[in-house]
């Protein structure tokens, strides 16, 4: 068969044991037929056969971040950045200028707003928004999306001035004037003021409800939303990325997805969630979930796991903690905010287990890890042993003695390298002023988890972070040095590239099919522009992304 496409001439990192370095690859009707030496493969070429000069750089198989929310990336790719921004008068410098240019805007909406922008252990207030803009809805969300900020014009608008009902684990922190402070903490909280973006909070649905819009998106509403999602989408491909493992997610999402397919718009694989709130009755797992997973099965649109909230962040002290935070977040012995009750989680688990879901979960704290842990547990007990692959998402904070107990029970630890206090986006002071000196131990503690034996996979988490690969690929193999009583936890460049395409293939039960470059797997490649194994660690980020192929076809070219 002559190929339809040839790479030659390049650094190839295969993952395939059998032959894990060449130098070319041929693809034909989106299956790599042929991998060997640049003279073997270029015997095969064509008339109409495109050639791809590698150059002597890298090429690998399609990187899959494994944990983001794309639609909520997608829509915040235009949104005014507060990143790196710091004091009041910096917010005004850049909040302003930005609102008299959206003038149409209903709402001004920010994100990246570090949870210390005003300063270690002071909170944004309505009214520090208020003398921003006094006059017009304003609202900023923080970069990890458990927390938005918001004015009073704001606060008021959606409803919440003077409080309201909210969702176990969620909070609008209330003033002493009995007002509402401008603090809304997690998704019950701060959905009302979401619903006045452009795109009504349906970018976030996903995530908020796991539920469809209601009332349904009109048609221009429909194409607004997907022509949002398809430049997130341009922008993934960028990175060389061919897969996504989508953390939120509902019905309308995949049906966007479904459509951009059928367009030829959707440029990477996705796997969208079916999405349990822990408001949720169990009943309604089993009435959703499958229909769910059985309407979207193919290679390019896919439901097969299930994902849930055990607790919030470490930042805002709602992470379920094994103890109360130091300092002031731990008054009145604040250990962090259930999500779910465990009688509750561990119900979802062994029903989600038993219709045979894979369970992602989000849990930060070590308290809410060991919960996870502890369900995973009773759910493999309760159904029987099988290959689950159940992941927890994060693991933030664990205590040491629980992380063997990640191998012995089969969990998959999703983790994002960028996170961390020594990843290089967030300042280095952040997160550690919330945990005690010994918990630091179990902390961001991806080097020991992978020693366990433990299957780790790499992610970005994208908005919290950017998407972007190989910033990310720094952060695991060349973290900053802390010092006592931070660990290194420096990942080898080969481990960090193999969680971030071959594993992450594995994760998704689709290690026969992708994640290699080997002779019948999918044709999802990146070809970069440097040798990656001839790069000093801390130059990695020297490197990007010059071609992307998902599924045989060439989604990006510089």
């Amino acid at each position: 068969m002559t190929p339809d496409i040839i790479i030659h001439n390049g650094a190839l990192t295969t993952f395939d044991m059998t032959q894990p370095k060449a130098e070319a690859l041929a693809i034909a009707d989106g299956i790599i037929t042929a991998v060997g030496s640049t003279r073997d493969i270029m015997a095969m070429a064509g008339a109409s056969t495109r050639v791809i000069d590698a150059k002597g750089g890298t090429v690998l198989p399609g990187f899959i971040d494994s944990h983001v929310h794309l639609f909520g990336g997608s829509v915040e790719l235009s949104c005014l950045s507060l990143y790196g921004v710091s004091g009041l008068e910096e917010m005004a410098g850049a909040i302003r200028p930005y609102a008299a240019q959206n003038a149409e805007e209903q709402l001004v909406f920010c994100v990246m707003c570090d949870y210390g922008i005003l300063g270690t252990g002071k909170t944004p207030t309505r009214h520090d928004l208020d003398y921003i803009l006094p006059d017009r809805p304003l609202a900023m969300f923080a970069p990890d999306h458990h927390t938005v900020w918001a004015n009073t014009a704001a606060l008021e608008l959606a409803g919440v001035l003077q409080g309201g009902e909210v969702d176990a684990g969620s909070l609008i922190v209330m003033g002493e004037d009995g007002l509402a402070s401008g603090e809304l903490l997690e998704p019950g909280a701060y959905s009302p003021v979401l619903a006045l973006t452009k795109h009504g909070g349906r970018e976030m649905m996903g995530l908020t409800t796991g539920k469809d819009p209601v009332p349904a998106p009109s048609k221009a509403e429909r194409e607004m939303d997907k022509d949002v999602i398809a430049q997130g989408l341009v922008h993934c491909a960028e990175q060389g990325i061919t897969g996504l493992h989508l953390m939120d997610g509902n019905v309308y999402q995949a049906e966007l997805l479904k459509e951009l397919e059928a367009e030829g718009r959707l440029l990477c694989r996705c796997e969208v969630p079916f999405h349990f709130k822990g408001t949720d009755p169990i009943e309604r797992i089993a009435a959703e979930a499958p229909a769910m997973r059985a309407r979207f099965q193919g290679d390019m649109v896919r439901s097969s796991h299930l994902k849930m909230f055990i607790d919030g962040v470490v930042e805002s002290g709602t992470a379920l903690m094994l103890e109360p935070y130091p300092g002031e977040m731990g008054a009145g012995g604040n250990m962090g905010d259930e999500v779910f009750t465990q009688e509750h989680f561990v119900a979802a688990c062994i029903e989600a287990d038993r219709l045979g879901f894979q369970i992602a979960v989000h849990a930060i704290g070590d308290a809410g890890v060991r919960r996870t842990i502890d369900a995973y547990e009773v759910a493999q007990n309760a159904n029987g042993l099988r290959d689950s692959r159940h992941r927890i998402e994060h693991l933030e904070v664990m205590h040491p003695s629980d992380i063997p107990r990640l191998a012995k029970l089969g969990i998959v630890a999703s983790i994002q390298p960028g996170h961390a206090p020594f990843g290089g986006y967030f300042p280095p002071t952040g997160v550690g002023q919330y945990l005690h000196d010994h918990q630091i131990a179990g902390a961001y503690a991806w080097q020991d988890i992978r020693e366990t034996g433990a299957k780790v996979i790499f992610s970005t988490d994208w908005p919290v972070i950017p998407v972007d690969v190989m910033t990310n690929v720094k952060a695991a193999v060349a973290p900053q040095n802390l010092g006592v009583p931070w660990k290194s936890q420096a990942q080898s460049l080969v481990d960090t590239l193999e969680s971030y395409t071959k594993t992450n293939a594995w994760a998704e039960f689709r290690e026969d099919r992708k994640g290699q470059l080997a002779v019948g797997m999918m044709a999802d490649v990146a070809v970069m522009s440097h040798d990656l194994f001839e790069l000093a660690p801390e130059n990695v980020t020297d490197a990007i992304a010059v071609v992307t192929i998902c599924n045989g076809k060439v989604t990006f070219a510089r």
